[in-house]
């Protein structure tokens, strides 16, 4: 149904005009909510819903548009979840980890999604149907589909944290476990980290929207891993009765969650 190559083409199309501004000098203004604004994620915004609007008629859900009523979007059997530039704060930071997030949404599943990094020249890519790649200096490999949901050891492991969002909750979760590397990293490549199984798990406690994690949860989703909503209930050991991230909600604000 969809061409996902003509989704990592769009992705890329974006970049270019983004990285235009990234490589010079440029104005930061800020929301109501007082997160920054760059005129890249709105450049890139345009370029993302003109494109997908010549190809396809799904409506769109951009993290830099007018949000559509729950009363409307609650119909939407297909839709696309945006976030043009996620991670602004690395964006101006300069320290090239930010992303463009490109996501099909089925109902509440994401089923498809492209996360491009552009300033790191690294692009992973999924379809549900098809599968999970990421592409590095133009060389794509397909990421392995686990057979079976992974068993956590209680040592030894890599846990992705954000770069700009480390909060106490966080902390405390991660001490449970010895001889623990983190791996500091900002925007939406973290979910890709736990895809590629650069880490092994991805714990988010502070806020977070849907258009943050969808592209980068398909592509989680695509190689048999998980974003489970995170409770006190949640054993890490026995994730049987843990729920998945759920889109399209009345509230787009995302619970804690953590991605195995």
């Amino acid at each position: 149904m969809i061409d996902l190559s003509l989704i990592e083409q769009i992705a890329t199309k974006s970049a270019k005009e983004a990285l235009k501004i990234y490589n010079q000098d440029f104005d930061i203004d800020y929301k109501e909510d007082n997160s920054p604004l760059t005129k890249a994620d709105l450049v890139s915004n345009d370029i993302i819903c003109n494109q997908l609007a010549k190809y396809y008629s799904f409506p769109i859900l951009s993290e830099e548009n007018k949000q559509a009523n729950y009363n409307i979007r609650k119909s939407w059997e297909y839709y696309w979840c945006i976030d043009p530039i996620d991670g602004t704060k690395e964006f101006i930071n300069k320290n090239h980890q930010w992303t463009i997030n490109i996501a099909l949404i089925h109902y509440n599943t994401p089923i498809l999604g492209v996360v491009y990094a552009p300033a790191l020249n690294i692009m992973y890519s999924a379809d549900a149907e098809i599968g999970a790649y990421k592409t590095t200096n133009n060389q794509k490999q397909i990421l392995k589909h686990s057979s079976t949901q992974k068993q956590f050891k209680k040592n030894n492991l890599k846990i992705a944290i954000s770069k700009s969002h480390l909060d106490t909750k966080t902390k405390q979760f991660v001490e449970q476990f010895k001889n623990t590397q983190l791996i500091s990293i900002g925007s939406s490549l973290k979910l890709c980290m736990v895809a590629d199984s650069s880490v092994d798990l991805y714990p988010r406690f502070s806020p977070t929207m849907e258009w943050d994690t969808a592209a980068g949860d398909a592509i989680v989703r695509a190689t048999n891993k998980m974003s489970y909503i995170y409770n006190d209930n949640f054993d890490l050991y026995n994730i049987t009765k843990a729920k998945p991230l759920q889109y399209n909600k009345p509230d787009l604000l995302n619970p804690s969650f953590i991605v195995i």
